[in-house]
């Protein structure tokens, strides 16, 4: 595996909450460009893959608890995209779905399906990620690994405007 691309030890990718991470768009100019730079997200998703059984009822290459799913998506809501669902300390879960605390919508961690809220039936962009002797690796053709953590905004402690959705 190529270690510019390794995201993090799989032991520090939490079951109940993400972690995030930076990417950008592969074959782009290099240049280190803050805007063409996302944010994406790991989470376990806690199913476990199962093979299809073979003639004896074996049951193939089971996935096991030392060896879990690990799931990636962007780091936006499917509502409203600029909504992150993981503001820095990681998003909140519940009965292994990842919650928009904005908008109240659930996504599936292991699918990036969205179960409840306004965006309903929408599905979370998703990001190729693999497991390789314990490390969690972007193996997605189209990003390329930036770094550990939340895209730094300089001026965002300055910065007192609401963000909020809410109409009046």
């Amino acid at each position: 595996m190529d270690t510019e691309a390794r995201i993090a030890p799989l032991e520090e990718v939490p079951a109940e909450s993400t972690l995030v991470f930076r990417v950008e768009p592969e074959g782009g100019d290099g240049d280190g460009n803050r805007d063409d730079r996302q944010e994406a997200i790991l989470v376990r998703d806690g199913t476990e893959a199962t093979a299809a059984q073979d003639g004896d009822g074996g049951d193939g290459n089971r996935r096991t608890r030392e060896d879990p799913s690990v799931s990636c998506w962007l780091n936006y809501c499917q509502h409203f995209t600029h909504i992150k669902l993981d503001k820095g300390s990681g998003a909140a879960m519940r009965n292994g779905e990842i919650v928009c605390e904005n908008h109240g919508a659930y996504f599936e961690a292991d699918s990036g399906y969205c179960t409840y809220g306004p965006c309903e039936g929408a599905t979370l962009a998703e990001l190729e990620v693999t497991v390789s002797e314990g490390d969690v690796y972007l193996t997605d053709d189209d990003y390329a690994y930036v770094g550990r953590g939340p895209i730094e905004d300089e001026n965002e402690e300055f910065d007192l405007a609401s963000r909020s959705n809410v109409e009046f």
